[in-house]
């Protein structure tokens, strides 16, 4: 039963500022969507400095070693992407929508991700970090780079972890979808 501007108004006062207080609570998340920017900036400079070190000695990479370069820099982009998805779902969903005017270049997925979406996206960008680091141990190891068995072995485990994870909490929602709503 919704309410209307009657019901709203029966209300006690003291309900009313609490609510209200509560509503604007929100925007105490802004700060650490702020701060996901940040995290976000600094993780350009890591790529940067990345590319930027390994682009004097590309003539001279073996294929194994440009492969690895290219994991690395793919697993950096997964990352930021990771942080976007946050920031803008994560902003639209607890503090207030962003009002970008239609803008041409506005992700279509923009507004539309709700919290199971998000938290889907962030599994699926985690598994794909975890599978690129573990393809990354798997080239080394065939380069003959020594990687100890133990560090490989939980590289797995992780991993599988991660996927494990994935598929139970798409299970978990496919469930809440199929339950009647009450």
């Amino acid at each position: 039963m919704s309410e209307t501007p009657a019901s709203v108004s029966r209300k006690p006062r003291a309900e009313r500022l609490l609510e209200s207080g509560l509503f604007h609570a929100r925007w105490l998340m802004a700060p650490f969507y702020v701060g996901l920017v940040v995290a976000l900036a600094a993780l350009m400079l890591v790529f940067a400095k990345k590319l930027l070190v390994a682009l004097p000695t590309i003539g001279s990479l073996s294929a194994e070693e440009a492969i690895l370069l290219v994991l690395s820099l793919i697993d950096l982009s997964l990352a930021g992407n990771l942080l976007l998805i946050v920031i803008f779902s994560g902003y639209e969903n607890f503090v207030s929508k962003i009002d970008t005017a239609n803008h041409e270049d506005r992700p279509s997925w923009m507004g539309t991700v709700d919290f199971s979406g998000l938290k889907m996206k962030l599994i699926a960008s985690i598994v794909a970090i975890s599978a690129i680091s573990l393809l990354r141990a798997f080239m080394q190891l065939s380069e003959g780079h020594g990687i100890e068995e133990r560090s490989l072995y939980w590289l797995v485990v992780i991993h599988v972890t991660f996927v494990i994870s994935g598929v139970l909490l798409a299970l978990m929602d496919w469930l809440a979808a199929k339950v009647d709503r009450h």
